[in-house]
């Protein structure tokens, strides 16, 4: 099974293609799609269209079987919060429109997931990450954050058939 996980955000939202084989975890790809800004009234709308575009592409070369999605968190800059939830809608809505499910989580769902701790660093993050998947370059900081978004959706959907395995049996 693939698993995309999507870091979302305008300017750089990170991508991360992982192999799920039962417990065993591998790196097929990661990357970062970059949107430039040209100053335009139309700026925003062009930028989510590349956005579109570039996670459209990473799903028809990497065919994944799910996705999962970072949610927002609101900071004190509402008209960046709201620009970063109109980059998140597109990376809901990308996957979506290609029939893969969609998961969501908390950073700090994923950090607890990754990490063990809630409120890890961006460092202990991507320690775990390369731990988990041996050998794997990021190719920037999102790329990295994709992954272990992936990696959480893994072991969520893991420990998810367990328990309808287990609820099958007890019937």
């Amino acid at each position: 099974m693939r698993v995309l996980g999507i870091d979302p955000g305008l300017r750089n939202t990170g991508w991360g293609v992982i192999m799920v084989d039962g417990p065993r975890l591998r790196h097929v790809a990661n990357g970062v799609i970059q949107t430039k800004a040209d100053g335009s009234s139309a700026d925003l709308a062009q930028r989510l269209s590349q956005l579109y575009r570039g996670l459209c592409a990473v799903i028809a070369a990497h065919a994944p079987d799910l996705a999962a999605v970072e949610q927002t968190f609101v900071n004190k800059d509402a008209v960046g919060t709201l620009k970063l939830g109109q980059a998140r809608g597109i990376a809901l809505l990308a996957p979506a429109e290609a029939g893969v499910p969609v998961g969501e989580y908390a950073p700090n769902a994923v950090k607890k997931t990754v990490v063990g701790v809630g409120h890890a660093g961006k460092e202990q993050v991507q320690h775990m990450v390369r731990v988990q998947l041996p050998g794997v370059r990021f190719e920037g900081p999102d790329a990295a954050d994709a992954l272990a978004i992936a990696i959480c959706h893994a072991h969520h959907m893991q420990g998810r058939s367990i328990r309808e395995i287990r609820a099958k049996g007890a019937a």
